[in-house]
């Protein structure tokens, strides 16, 4: 049975969403790793990333990415990360400082707290970042992003 053109826009819809957060996670560590802030970043994201179709993640690029919420989630992460940074320590056992996270895991947690905090249904966030760890990490990563993001979401994800 073939799908309508319903269906399918749904699923490509959701699907551009999230390889946006699979861009978004990358973009924030390059933010990090590079130490400069979201727009130059943004910028090389949309030139050389190549938001086409054909694209593929194997070659660097974000194909049907949406790239505003790809531009959402960077720049506001960047504009609220020492509130978020505080929320994320605040859920991490006392002896492991946020710093002692992989920078991948700590773009990819930064990324899912804001997403909580701004509104969005807190199961589909919390299982688009489980799927987006499954795709970075093969050990013990994903479990750690399903405690925080599952214990953020219990206390009411609240971080002003």
């Amino acid at each position: 049975m073939k799908s309508s053109p319903q269906e399918h826009s749904v699923t490509d819809r959701k699907r551009s969403r999230t390889i946006a957060r699979v861009a978004a996670v990358q973009a924030l560590y390059q933010c990090e790793h590079n130490k400069t802030g979201a727009e130059p970043v943004l910028k090389e994201f949309a030139s050389f990333r190549h938001v086409v179709p054909n694209a593929d993640f194997a070659d660097g690029h974000i194909p049907n990415a949406d790239l505003s919420l790809l531009n959402k989630i960077v720049r506001q992460v960047l504009a609220e990360q020492s509130l978020i940074d505080d929320a994320i320590k605040a859920l991490l056992p006392t002896n492991w400082p946020l710093e002692r996270l992989d920078p991948v895991l700590r773009s990819l947690l930064r990324a899912a707290i804001y997403e909580l905090q701004a509104g969005t249904p807190k199961e589909i966030i919390i299982n688009e970042y489980l799927d987006v760890a499954h795709g970075f990490f093969s050990g013990d990563e994903p479990k750690m992003v399903n405690g925080i993001l599952d214990s953020y979401k219990r206390q009411d994800g609240n971080i002003s």
